[in-house]
């Protein structure tokens, strides 16, 4: 009887051996295998992926993707004269793939700190669109992102460091870089090694670009003022054939307007506008969604897909993501929607 009992119980653990030995193998082949954009997009774990505002790095065969991780419940303070909707300060997360489209969470890489109310990473102030950058010089990881009080009176850069693209970051402090606001904002590395910030500044009205320097922990003391009284925000830059391109937005707060791109021989500008880049229904709002990034296609020559974020101001966390494909053909961009599409459609 005792033989047979054990026998059973063996029976049963190997049983449930087997059964969680198949299930990542069932899990593997409902792996995404083309862009839906608008819907949820869950990571490898089943959980919707929360990096809102965010940016891409690729390093070592490896893209990384940092964004505002937004958790709880949306409010809309008592005191507020304008739509600042926001959620608690959580922290940024990160995301890991191999192909773009399937993404493991990492965590929260710069984390909010909870004890000091006087700090820019309590979670009674804002923290948006980090992006980060890798200084092959120094070997550190260089996140930089929009920091700012609950009401938006400080619009000021915040910068963190890590040796490690999945963290911890450690944080530097913030600062108005050039002595002006800075609220959104993206980086760039240019194929020379040097890093610029791409900055709304004087109150959303100019478009500054800013060269960092060499350790990308700060402005040098370089920087143009762009599309002057023009209200671009949104920044999102790529560089193909020797022209750099800047994607950016109107400035009317959560909901969406026209996308512009700008075109420019240098990177720190003259910058000449060319129209919105968009089409397909929709286009004229941008899809309902706004720019944050621009990210290339590793071993694609030419491949790009523009990042935007789809903005529910009432419920921030449920925000989703639309990524296109930018496509380019007789020097003209354009970012054409589908409801459905994979990386063929670059080979076309």
């Amino acid at each position: 009887m005792n033989m047979n009992r054990h026998c059973r119980i063996i029976k049963c653990i190997l049983s449930g051996v087997v059964c969680a030995l198949l299930l990542p193998v069932s899990m593997q082949a409902q792996k995404n295998t083309a862009f839906i954009p608008g819907q949820v997009w869950n990571d490898m774990d089943g959980n919707p992926i929360n990096a809102h505002g965010g940016g891409l790095l690729y390093h070592d065969g490896t893209y990384y993707w940092y964004g505002e991780y937004k958790k709880g419940k949306t409010i809309l303070p008592d005191w507020a004269t304008w739509e600042c909707y926001r959620t608690d300060v959580t922290g940024v997360g990160c995301y890991s793939s191999k192909d773009l489209l399937n993404w493991k969470f990492e965590g929260i890489v710069l984390s909010a700190v909870k004890d000091d109310p006087n700090h820019d990473l309590h979670p009674s102030k804002v923290l948006e669109r980090p992006k980060v950058i890798f200084n092959k010089k120094t070997g550190k990881f260089v996140m930089w992102a929009h920091v700012e009080s609950a009401d938006y009176s400080k619009a000021c850069a915040g910068v963190a460091v890590s040796d490690s693209p999945v963290g911890p970051f450690i944080y530097q402090g913030s600062f108005r870089p050039n002595n002006a606001m800075s609220r959104d904002q993206t980086v760039f590395v240019d194929d020379d090694g040097r890093a610029y910030q791409f900055y709304s500044s004087e109150n959303n009205a100019t478009m500054y670009i800013s060269l960092l320097t060499d350790d990308y922990l700060k402005p040098s003391g370089r920087f143009t003022r762009n599309f002057v009284k023009e209200s671009r925000e949104a920044p999102a830059v790529f560089k193909y054939d020797g022209k750099y391109y800047m994607l950016s937005s109107g400035c009317t707060g959560w909901d969406p307007n026209v996308a512009e791109i700008a075109v420019a021989d240098s990177i720190m500008g003259t910058w000449k506008t060319i129209g919105n880049p968009c089409t397909g229904p929709d286009a004229d709002k941008t899809f309902y969604a706004q720019s944050t990034y621009v990210q290339p296609v590793i071993g694609k020559k030419g491949a790009y897909i523009a990042m935007f974020d789809r903005w529910k101001k009432k419920d921030l966390e449920d925000s989703r993501y639309v990524w296109l494909p930018v496509l380019i053909k007789d020097g003209k961009i354009t970012i054409p929607w589908h409801e459905k599409w994979d990386f063929s459609i670059f080979d076309k």
